[in-house]
């Protein structure tokens, strides 16, 4: 049960996100007795990415057992692959189940925060003016919250409605219309399909072609879902065996790049199956090797770009005008609609909020170089400062919950000595948060996403803070428990 405190009163944590990060570690938290902590968002509900990206045909690309909370299994998903509304709704449960909902400030952008070293507290600042104090702060913003528009000349100049897939404007009808998509990512090939159904003509405006292989999703019936009811463990048997069967990926993409040869057949043999155009088919081969830029899932994809209404244009974009967009060789496609899949600013790790930590440094001069963190959740020189899917903590293999599982532990840990032992504050030694990155960027180099391509896996300049190079249960061993000489402790 929350502690009755004074609205003056520091809170021992305040966590920024209420995404899959955020409402985890709220639950876990009260569940280990500290109950002063509330939860800030911009948005004016929880679930974070699932509540923003509510695109036609939005769903995950890992399995509904694994993509949701070890403790709070879910018997009843109505497919394989859940879609964005029930995603969101089993989030809004959880808040329910743990009574949640008084600890959310819902609305609350944070703008800045600052670390006071006198008194070992954080002071953050909302958008609106409201103010909060805290032991420790917590950041559970995620790495795909911050949608990005491609820098095109002219791109304020289209006189149609233009829009991103996170910020999908419903009330503008596609049906009759001549729409452009721009980008082939992750988004674009769950909504190009319902999209195309709709659209008189659809033009999808592609950089660089994407590996999309076969999805395999069904609905579980009604029979399926009794049983994972009545029989908990046939639910954990399901669990166990996707957890087993995505980790077992992981030795491709990190261990044995040579194994990606065999996917490539399955890959080949799926557009081979949804795209008979010969010509697209061509167009639709990436030309970098497989897993060095995110894989992608769908079983609609291929079907729906090889109908006659879909144009494939793979010509360099060199500006928007009123009409539409105009390519390199001044060809000019018009369009009623644009629509941007181009993705998310994913190595800006807590933009736009401005972070200062000891003597006044500021995070993003801290990273300037690419972002970084001590197993990613400390950063030197930000005390009491802990990040949930901080850098190098995604992965391209599995569940980014397990990872998330296991940072909560490693945060109750350090919350709880702090508290034990009546500590100001934290602060990972720079040395060791120094080597723990050389090490981590080393594995990296060896791994398939250094394959000679560039992805949103990496800064501009080529650094990779975005992933993970190790399989996921080493991630829980490391975070297991934390090693208490690596950092600097201040009483």
């Amino acid at each position: 049960m929350q502690t009755n405190r004074l609205a003056d009163d520091p809170l021992d944590v305040l966590i920024i996100g209420a995404g899959f990060g955020g409402l985890g570690l709220g639950i876990r938290l009260d569940k280990a007795g500290i109950s002063d902590f509330l939860i800030l968002d911009k948005g004016h509900d929880v679930g974070g990415t699932w509540r923003d990206n509510h695109y036609p045909g939005a769903a995950c690309d890992v399995p509904s057992h694994l993509y949701s909370f070890s403790f709070e299994p879910k018997a009843d998903w109505r497919c394989r692959y859940a879609g964005q509304a029930e995603i969101l709704e089993y989030m809004q449960h959880c808040v329910r189940k743990y009574q949640l909902g008084t600890r959310l400030r819902l609305g609350r952008e944070v703008s800045r925060a600052a670390f006071d070293a006198a008194s070992g507290l954080w002071q953050v600042s909302c958008s609106n003016g409201e103010t909060f104090s805290a032991r420790c702060l917590v950041s559970a913003c995620g790495q795909l919250n911050r949608p990005i528009y491609p820098p095109i000349d002219g791109r304020d100049s289209f006189a149609g409605p233009a829009f991103h897939s996170a910020c999908w404007q419903h009330e503008v009808d596609l049906r009759g219309k001549r729409v452009a998509v721009i980008g082939t990512g992750a988004s674009a090939i769950q909504f190009v399909p319902p999209v195309a159904e709709q659209a008189a003509e659809l033009l999808l405006f592609q950089r660089s072609a994407a590996y999309v292989i076969s999805k395999d999703d069904a609905p579980y019936s009604s029979q399926t879902q009794r049983l994972f009811q009545r029989l908990p463990l046939l639910l954990k048997l399901s669990r166990s065996w996707h957890y087993l069967t995505h980790e077992i990926r992981a030795l491709a993409f990190i261990r044995f790049p040579g194994l990606m040869k065999l996917l490539e057949k399955g890959f080949h043999a799926h557009l081979h199956k949804g795209v008979r155009n010969p010509e697209k088919r061509r167009q639709l081969i990436p030309d970098y090797p497989m897993g060095c830029k995110r894989m992608l899932i769908s079983d609609d994809f291929y079907p729906a770009i090889d109908q006659d209404k879909v144009q494939l244009v793979t010509e360099p974009i060199s500006r928007i005008t009123a009409e539409g967009i105009e390519t390199l060789s001044g060809q000019c496609h018009h369009a009623d609609v644009i629509i941007y899949g181009t993705g998310f600013a994913a190595s800006d790790f807590l933009a736009p909020m401005q972070i200062r930590g000891l003597h006044g440094i500021e995070l993003n001069q801290a990273w300037q170089s690419g972002a970084e963190a001590y197993k990613g959740i400390s950063v030197s020189g930000f005390p009491n400062l802990f990040l949930l899917y901080g850098p190098n903590t995604n992965l391209g293999h599995n569940s980014i919950i397990y990872m998330l599982e296991s940072q909560f532990n490693y945060v109750i840990d350090c919350i709880n000595r702090l508290q034990r032992h009546g500590l100001r504050y934290m602060d990972v030694k720079s040395a060791r948060q120094d080597s723990y990155n050389q090490r981590l960027q080393t594995a990296l180099g060896k791994t398939i996403w250094n394959r000679g391509c560039h992805s949103w896996y990496q800064t501009a300049e080529g650094k990779h803070t975005n992933n993970w190079p190790g399989y996921t249960f080493s991630y829980r061993h490391l975070t297991r428990h934390p090693t208490w000489t690596d950092y600097d402790f201040t009483g």
